[in-house]
């Protein structure tokens, strides 16, 4: 891998390029809240040759989400519920979305 690959997957969101120290820090949080979040299964962190979490700008949106929600005085367990839950609505939304779409399609054609 080259210098211009690793520079170009800084823009990647699935990329796993903050540690955990740094991503506690970007967050505002402790390691043990991101510990906690993972143990919920809200976001998996990536691991390093060495073991050592690693998290990407995608898992930190989602983190920043349950910190929101922490710090309204949700228990942490149920803001990550409520995070799969306001995911899984999206989901599903979207493919509702998709399907109305198609079948616009199919009347206008007929």
């Amino acid at each position: 891998m080259t210098a211009d690959d690793s520079f170009g997957r800084l823009d990647d969101d699935d990329y796993p390029a903050f540690t955990m120290g740094r991503a506690a820090e970007l967050l505002g949080a402790t390691a043990g809240f991101l510990r906690a979040i993972g143990e919920a299964r809200l976001i998996t962190p990536l691991r390093s040759e060495g073991g050592h979490r690693r998290y990407s700008r995608y898992q930190l949106r989602i983190a920043a989400r349950a910190r929101e929600l922490v710090d309204q005085g949700t228990p942490i367990e149920a803001a990550c519920r409520i995070i799969i839950l306001e995911d899984q609505l999206e989901e599903a939304q979207r493919i509702n979305a998709q399907y109305r779409r198609s079948a616009s399609q199919d009347v206008a054609e007929n």
